[in-house]
This record gives structure tokens, sequence and C-alpha cells, in this order.
């Protein structure tokens, strides 16, 4: 079974209904095989990571950068994956107040950094979300975990 693995840090009621709007589009009923493993970005380990077949992250940007927790999460997984990860695919939604773009510039570099492959735009939402990006996180949950499916080694028969 693929397995994607969703990594947020959800500090407000924005960053939640952003999160309940990736895990909807994650379980999706239409989308067979996926295992969609939730944790927090403090609780996030490496073998989490080691056995994701696609990650989506989430983070509030604080003061023009990723939330602490979510840097906590790249602090902890980064040397040990960065030679068993490479080309891992991942997907991003950020949510600030009004600019998002640094907490997106951080993870970017990070990504890039241990060789993931970023699969889909990142969802940027500054202010109240709205029907849109709920929308946009809804898709976002879903092509991640179609990725997780293509991704997947083929099962044993």
């Amino acid at each position: 079974m693929a397995r994607l693995l969703i990594v947020h840090h959800t500090a407000s009621p924005a960053t939640q209904e952003l999160l309940e709007a990736v895990l909807e589009g994650a379980r999706n009923d239409d989308i067979e095989g996926v295992d969609v493993a939730t944790r927090a970005a403090l609780g996030a380990t490496v073998p989490d990571v080691l056995a994701a077949d696609a990650v989506v992250l989430g983070t509030p940007a604080n003061i023009g950068y990723m939330s602490g927790a979510l840097k906590h999460f790249f602090d902890t997984v980064y040397y040990p994956c960065l030679a068993e990860t490479p080309g891992l695919r991942y997907g991003l939604y950020v949510h600030g107040n009004d600019d998002t773009s640094g907490a997106v510039r951080a993870v970017e570099t990070v990504t890039t950094g241990l060789s993931w492959r970023r699969h889909h735009p990142p969802v940027s939402v500054a202010g109240a979300p709205g029907r849109d990006d709920r929308e946009a996180c809804w898709n976002l949950g879903a092509l991640m975990a179609l990725a997780a499916l293509e991704a997947a080694p083929p099962a044993d028969g």
C-alpha cells in the first residue's frame, strides 16, 4: 500500500481548516490503496519519512519564515534522510496573515537540499481561508495521494 505522510504545524483555526481540506482530498473515496499518515511537525520522525511515498508539508508563515515546529522537523530528519529520500515527491501549503513568500522560500530551500521533488505548486493562503483556498488544499491532498500511489513500489503478488 502506498503511504502519504502529512507533516503539519497547525497553530490556528485557519491552518486547521487547511489541514482538514488536505485530509479530505487525500482520503477521497475515488483514490484507493493509499494510507494517509498525519503527524504534527514536532512528532514526525525519520521512520515516518522513510516509509512515505510522498509528503505534504503544512505550516503557518511566522515572521516571514516557516514555523519553528516545521524547522524542527527538518532539523530532525535532514541528515538521516538525505541519502535515503532523493526524489521524494512533496507538496506544501502555507497560511499567513499577509505574506507567505518567506515561508515558501525557506521550505523550498530545505527540500532542494534534500533533493526532494516538488510535485505541485505551493498553496499559499493569506488572510482568512475562503472556498477557493479550501478547494486548492483539497486538490493538493488528492494529487499528493495519487503521487504516493504512483511512486509506491509494486505490491508483491
